[in-house]
């Protein structure tokens, strides 16, 4: 019973058993199962988790394509195949190697697929977050006014959309087009505005991640640079976390972590427990019952030790 009190429950869907099986048709090349999916999923939040997991297992396959040539007018399908586009063209982007020229084509190929989703559903923001996804792979980035653009239409349709806050995230950051600086006062002047009970607070906590993994490339295969064990547990880091629990764990109504928001929970479940921060650890995993992702916990070890580990600390014995 111990053991499997505290065995993590890494679900690749989060919980989201409709998606799970709709994965599953994916892999015999089926896409009715998709469109029924997404046709029952109207709220952003959910979607964009759906569309976004259907594309990572679509990408290796043709079944998004077989949709669109059944179905070549369909909403849902044009912003599936965008978003498969988009995975595609990060695969090989990932498996070419950081500093390794980038098929420029292949990268057009998906912007234009997401123009194309937008203009066939207007209203989903899902398109344009996979745009500023895509707009990462250009060389140097977009302009300025175009990432402003494509950012203005992701925000006029959710304007709290932790997704599309999280994509401009990663473009101002020091691996892609920005820097540290950038990176944070983006992820803070979200926090700021965000209304009592949003998510957007921990945007602050993806940062933390994306300059950890930033330096760790920076001291790969030399003696770890000074203060670099410290970046989790410094006076900033914990004021950080106890700021993203008031404004947003506070103010949340009790039920159960949704599948969409499941790695957002983990994020500042994983900056509370290396801040040292039983106070707010241990009712996030309360929240999460044993549900894990395994980012962030495997930018900072093995996932599932490291959130068992923590899970034994914080979780009260009896």
């Amino acid at each position: 019973m111990a053991r499997e009190r505290f065995t993590p429950d890494f679900d690749p869907d989060c919980g989201d058993a409709a998606l799970t099986s709709a994965r599953q048709d994916i892999v015999i090349g089926r896409w009715q199962g998709l469109r029924e999916l997404l046709r029952a999923t109207p709220a952003w939040l959910p979607r964009g988790h759906r569309v976004r997991l259907l594309a990572q297992a679509c990408a290796g396959t043709s079944t998004a394509e077989a949709w669109l040539s059944a179905e070549p007018h369909s909403a849902d399908a044009l912003v599936l195949r965008a978003a498969t586009e988009t995975a595609r063209a990060f695969h090989l982007a990932i498996a070419a190697g950081r500093g390794a020229a980038i098929d420029r084509q292949r990268v057009d190929s998906a912007a234009m697929a997401c123009f194309d989703a937008a203009d066939a559903y207007p209203d989903d923001p899902t398109p344009w977050i996979s745009l500023i996804s895509v707009a990462r792979l250009y060389p140097g980035g977009v302009r300025r006014q175009e990432l402003a653009r494509w950012w203005d239409e992701v925000y006029d349709r959710d304007p709290y959309s932790v997704e599309g806050h999280l994509q401009v995230l990663h473009y101002y950051s020091s691996r892609w087009h920005g820097s540290h600086g950038l990176m944070y006062d983006f992820a803070r002047d979200a926090a700021g505005v965000a209304p009592p009970g949003s998510a957007l607070p921990v945007l602050v906590q993806y940062a933390r991640v994306e300059e950890y993994r930033s330096l760790q490339e920076e001291v790969q295969g030399r003696k770890a640079a000074l203060g670099l064990g410290q970046h989790w547990n410094n006076e900033g880091a914990a004021g950080d976390v106890r700021r993203t629990w008031q404004r947003w764990i506070a103010h949340r109504v009790d039920g159960p972590v949704e599948p969409g928001e499941l790695r957002d929970v983990n994020y500042l479940a994983h900056a509370a427990c290396l801040a040292g921060l039983k106070d707010a650890a241990a009712p996030l995993f309360r929240l999460l019952d044993r549900r894990g992702t395994r980012t962030p916990w495997s930018y900072t070890g093995d996932p599932e030790k490291q959130f068992t580990k923590w899970l034994k600390e914080f979780t009260p014995r009896g």
